[in-house]
């Protein structure tokens, strides 16, 4: 036998509850709002019982109703922030430190450019005010040394024979000392082209020359003023007077053999060949070594002419004063030697 009052109440509350959601609805009659209405205080459903599913979001709109909010409008739950965005903002932070650090280091990578720059900079000032300095030393005027003074001759006598014109080294008239002191004048009758020590001089003459460093032979020929003799002149230049001084410290003792003749026809001297010549011999000047032969114009050879006859004759004393001439020329000193690196001023 049921209980009154205990089996059929939840069926009214399930009834109630059911029609609530889709709207306003007459309450059921007589003993059942009664009941409900003088019953218990305690909220619904009671414990330990289960809620049907389609009351939860009756309840939800319910209670956002109660807090203001409009009745059937869903609650908005919290925003979340989105994972790749935190990555994103982690990777810009990463990138920003790596930019700074890039950044910090080619700062320092300049600052250290710029200070070894600056070194060497101060360097390369240093070493030019330095050779300016040295430049102005050496480039003002002040007394040459004697030793300078020695050197500049040596240099501009070195330098005449190719300083100096033809006719300064060979001129065209010679006057010389002939016998009984008599004044005499010889004539230059042809320039012979340059050439080598070893073409221009007997093999063994040419040869120690050329082992000295013999640079160049010039050759002139010239007559005395009868035309009765006949004198080939050979100028051979040395690179310097110690050079010339070993050369000619070997160079044989024979009259034989010399300077080779240069014969120009048309000329009194055009019968004057190597058969023609009587004697040879040199002279030293300086950085030169001058030869000398000598043979008559009429074509005699050397062993047509009698010994006693060379000896006393006017020919080898003729071809000694000329060849002589030429070689003071180019050895002496000259005349006006600077006082100063710039001039005679100082």
């Amino acid at each position: 036998m049921s209980k009154p009052g205990r089996s059929q109440e939840p069926e009214r509350h399930l009834e109630a509850s059911g029609p609530r959601t889709g709207g306003s609805q007459a309450p059921p009659a007589g003993g059942q709002a009664g009941g409900r209405a003088g019953g218990r205080a305690t909220g619904w459903p009671p414990g330990g019982s289960r809620v049907p599913r389609g009351s939860r979001p009756r309840r939800a709109a319910e209670g956002r109703a109660a807090e203001g909010g409009e009745p059937g409008t869903p609650r908005r739950g919290r925003v979340r922030a989105w994972p790749a965005a935190g990555r994103q903002g982690r990777g810009r932070t990463a990138m920003e430190r790596v930019e700074a650090a890039t950044l910090e280091e080619g700062m320092r990578l300049r600052v250290i450019f710029l200070i070894l720059m600056g070194v060497i900079l101060a360097v390369a000032a240093s070493d030019v005010l330095t050779g300016a300095v040295g430049v102005l030393r050496e480039t003002r005027a002040r007394p040459l040394t004697p030793a300078e003074q020695a050197r500049y001759i040596q240099e501009e006598i070195a330098a005449r024979w190719h300083t100096w014109s033809a006719d300064l080294i060979f001129p065209t008239e010679l006057q010389y000392v002939a016998l009984g002191r008599a004044q005499q004048y010889a004539r230059r009758v042809g320039l012979a082209p340059e050439t080598s020590c070893k073409a221009g001089l007997d093999a063994p003459v040419g040869s120690v020359l050329a082992e000295h460093g013999c640079l160049t032979l010039l050759r002139a020929t010239y007559v005395d003023q009868t035309s009765t003799f006949v004198v080939t002149v050979g100028v051979a230049v040395l690179g310097s007077e110690e050079r010339r001084s070993a050369a000619t410290g070997q160079l044989p003792v024979d009259d034989r053999v010399g300077v080779r003749p240069v014969a120009f026809p048309g000329t009194a001297g055009e019968l004057f060949g190597a058969a023609q010549r009587q004697r040879n011999s040199w002279i030293a000047a300086g950085p030169y070594v001058v030869f000398s032969t000598a043979g008559y114009a009429d074509g005699r050879t050397r062993e047509a002419i009698p010994p006693e006859e060379i000896l006393h004759s006017e020919l080898w004393p003729t071809a000694q004063s000329i060849a002589g001439r030429i070689a003071r020329a180019l050895g002496d000193e000259p005349s006006a030697v600077p006082q100063c690196t710039q001039g005679n001023v100082c």
